[in-house]
């Protein structure tokens, strides 16, 4: 199962989201409570170990902020709305990650995206009947929210690729809880077990 801790913004957090088992770090570059500038996404990045994705988040950027952060924070993946990827010219070895929205129609479904509600960051719930059934023909990674009293049974219903969390987890808006990333990232992993 793979699990993405998203709108992260210190490094107490980053190193808890690691130990506990995360495979993805997310970085929001959007409007948000979140949001990081790139040099600080790449100096909480410092040191990190090999493997963990570094997540850039983004919501209808224009082209000069995705081509300073590319330059600047050097993401693994950029996450963006589906739409926006038609613009964009990623370079080689960075992935795209479009998100579909709950209630927004795909003709053509790309091999992995992820799916949350109508507003990012918001904690609203998704749609988990119409996640349930893109899962069923790609990749899906639910969002929308996801904590961990429910993230068990999201998994569980919509049989997804992977869970992403950001104030699920949070102790207060904005501020990460380490007690709930710890507790998100094992349930989600203890899910590998009933598929």
């Amino acid at each position: 199962m793979f699990v993405k801790i998203c709108g992260l913004t210190d490094r107490a957090a980053i190193d808890v989201a690691v130990e506990a088992g995360a495979d993805a770090l997310g970085f929001v570059f959007a409007e948000s409570v979140r949001e990081v500038a790139p040099e600080r996404a790449r100096e909480l990045c410092r040191d990190l170990p090999e493997g963990r994705i570094r997540v850039a988040v983004m919501r209808h950027p224009d082209a000069e902020r995705v081509r300073r952060v590319l330059e600047v924070f050097a993401p693994d993946w950029i996450q963006t709305d589906a739409e926006d990827f038609a613009g964009l010219e990623l370079p080689r070895g960075v992935r795209a990650i479009p998100v579909l929205r709950e209630g927004g129609a795909a003709a053509a479904l790309p091999p992995r995206l992820l799916f949350e509600g109508r507003v990012s960051g918001s904690g609203t719930t998704a749609d988990w009947d119409e996640a349930r059934q893109l899962a069923a023909r790609t990749e899906v990674i639910l969002a929308g929210g996801l904590t961990p009293d429910n993230v068990a049974a999201a998994i569980e219903y919509v049989q997804p690729f992977g869970v992403d969390v950001s104030s699920g987890v949070e102790a207060e808006r904005g501020r990460k809880d380490p007690r709930k990333i710890r507790d998100f990232v094992a349930r989600a992993r203890a899910m590998e077990k009933h598929r």
